[in-house]
């Protein structure tokens, strides 16, 4: 095995060199922060997420098998680090009302001043932020961080059929956010 892999540098610090950890975090703080930072558009959120993720990596070293992706038990600890964050919020903050209208809303500031391409990127980032998170997840993992689906049912914990239909789904209505928020854009 190539010591400068993934899997090798991970073996090292379960093993006890745990300066290794910095070279896994040189090479996937960027990716972890993009996938919390698409879940929740929350910089100083991601920022300690990826900072969680790191801290579980090191605290659970020892069960690290080697078998399958690094990648996959990589994103495994994230996708655990942003459920455990959010279960922690919804507790703290059950006595808020919940917006009922959420995809409902004005144009964000600037809107009208972007080119079409930098709008349908907005309108994309808005529409993700109205799916609920499994799907989000799925179009995260799949769409922007490159794994594959077989991968992603690994992380989430079910069949890769129940994530083909995930992604189905998330496209779908993604499509269907996209229309509905461009058109209340324009009507502004």
């Amino acid at each position: 095995m190539d010591s400068t892999t993934d899997k090798a540098l991970m073996m090292k610090v379960k093993n006890g060199d745990l300066d290794k950890l910095g070279l896994l975090f040189e090479r996937y703080n960027r990716p972890l922060y993009s996938f919390f930072y698409r879940k929740t558009f929350e910089p100083q959120l991601s920022e300690d997420l990826v900072q969680s993720v790191f801290e579980r990596m090191l605290k659970y070293r020892t069960t690290y098998s080697g078998s399958g992706a690094f990648t996959t038990w990589m994103f495994s600890i994230a996708r655990n680090a942003h459920i455990d964050h959010f279960r922690k919020e919804k507790r703290r903050q059950e006595d808020e009302i919940l917006d009922e209208e959420r995809i409902e809303g004005e144009a964000p500031d600037g809107y009208h001043e972007l080119d079409e391409r930098n709008r349908r990127k907005l309108l994309l980032e808005k529409a993700l932020e109205q799916l609920d998170d499994e799907k989000k997840e799925v179009v995260i993992l799949s769409r922007y961080e490159g794994l594959r689906y077989h991968e992603i049912a690994e992380i989430q914990g079910v069949s890769e059929s129940a994530v083909k239909v995930r992604m189905f789904r998330a496209m779908k209505e993604l499509k269907q956010i996209v229309t509905t928020l461009s058109e209340a854009f324009s009507n502004e």
